[in-house]
């Protein structure tokens, strides 16, 4: 029996990860539920599964539910804040934790939970983004197990030799293809992107996900953040992570060997195949996930991503190469560019520029300790706020 706590249990991941364990009820027990302020969805997720904890970042919204708790007879204890949600990532009758918590506010959280030495399956890519190195040496020295969510990581890791430890360059692998959908506008022509509205932006044509993802995939950031999170995650060089587009979201990623052998994993694109492996490794557990049918599909498309309509892949990539606090600037940047697209204040072209100028802004920086790091995150995004808002403006 696995105990599991799960950050973001409201979320898209989340919800998913709950239909997994359900499934498997005599593998699973949930010991804690997390997340911001979602009471009704959280409070339903309580009745079902009955953990012993469950938080809400939001204080007032913890007060409801505990209410709710209270009315209804349930036993689960219920808390609130940011430092409650460190402390059920931390939780002593917990075995595995599901890093579902998306952006920067999933740090510390998962943070937590590598420090309580935890197997932690980490759907949050912007704890590596933010916080790679830092984050990589409390996992060695922590003696926690990180087994990655995001499709194209744990597309990567299921292509890797047995035995394959996080942040260890696997031997005899060449170079790595994450995969990229291109998101719903990579057909749309060039001139007619500036004019996107959010709600074209979010509709990813094979994935359902919250509206931050959807963005970062119509921008491809999100590729840009992954190739940020493989190189921590596997310990290569930049220049061994490629990014290719595949429209169909059937091969997730590719593992190339010094031989010339090039490993694929693919799979119907759902994200409860990635759940289902990480939750159950190194078993393998039946999901609900349709059968992928190849005869039916018939063939797989391949293509180099186009530099001018997707700049923010390069901006990641540049990040990257720069090294220092540099990706912890463009994850910040990004994070307001986005909030301010989706709210009506910026043009989807402009999420690009604003990220870019808080590279520029920021340039050379290097923090080595968490408290310097969340101070620059802060610093950045108050000055990525005015120039979202200068070039909403314009």
């Amino acid at each position: 029996m696995i105990r599991l706590c799960i950050l973001g249990s409201t979320g898209s991941i989340g919800v998913n990860t709950l239909e997994v364990v359900a499934q498997h009820g005599e593998r699973f027990r949930v010991v804690a539920l997390t997340a911001r302020s979602a009471t009704e969805r959280l409070f339903e997720q309580v009745r079902a599964f009955r953990p012993a904890l469950a938080v809400l970042e939001d204080v007032a919204a913890a007060e409801r539910l505990r209410a709710q708790v209270r009315a209804a007879g349930l036993p689960t204890v219920v808390e609130g804040g940011a430092a409650a949600l460190a402390r059920a990532a931390a939780h002593p009758e917990v075995d595995a934790v599901m890093a579902a918590i998306v952006g920067a506010a999933g740090l510390l959280p998962t943070l937590a939970a590598v420090r309580a030495g935890k197997r932690v399956l980490l759907a949050n890519k912007e704890a590596l983004v933010m916080a790679g190195p830092l984050f990589m040496r409390e996992v060695a020295r922590c003696g926690a197990e990180l087994l990655p969510i995001d499709s194209e990581h744990n597309a990567v890791f299921q292509c890797l030799p047995p035995g394959t430890r996080a942040g260890v360059a696997p031997r005899g692998v060449r170079r790595l293809l994450l995969t990229a959908s291109g998101g719903p506008l990579r057909l749309l022509p060039l001139e007619r992107l500036a004019a996107v509205t959010p709600d074209e932006a979010c509709a990813h044509p094979n994935w359902r996900m919250g509206r931050k993802i959807s963005v970062d995939s119509a921008t491809m950031m999100n590729k840009g953040l992954e190739v940020i999170e493989a190189h921590w995650l596997f310990g290569l060089a930049p220049e061994r992570i490629e990014v290719v587009v595949h429209p169909q979201s059937i091969v997730h990623s590719l593992v190339e060997y010094a031989d010339g052998s090039v490993l694929a994993q693919l799979s119907n694109p759902d994200m409860r195949t990635p759940i289902a492996h990480a939750l159950a490794h190194p078993d393998r557990i039946a999901t609900q996930v349709a059968p992928l049918d190849l005869v039916a599909l018939g063939t797989l498309g391949f293509e180099s991503p186009d530099p001018q309509r997707f700049p923010c892949l390069g901006l990641a990539r540049a990040a990257l190469v720069a090294g220092g606090a540099a990706p912890t600037v463009l994850n910040a940047a990004n994070e307001v560019a986005v909030a301010e697209f989706l709210a009506g204040g910026l043009r989807f072209t402009g999420i690009a520029g604003v990220i870019e100028d808080a590279l520029t802004r920021f340039v050379g920086i290097r923090v080595d300790e968490l408290e310097s790091l969340l101070a620059l995150d802060a610093e950045v995004r108050a000055h990525a706020q005015r120039s979202a808002r200068l070039a909403g403006a314009a």
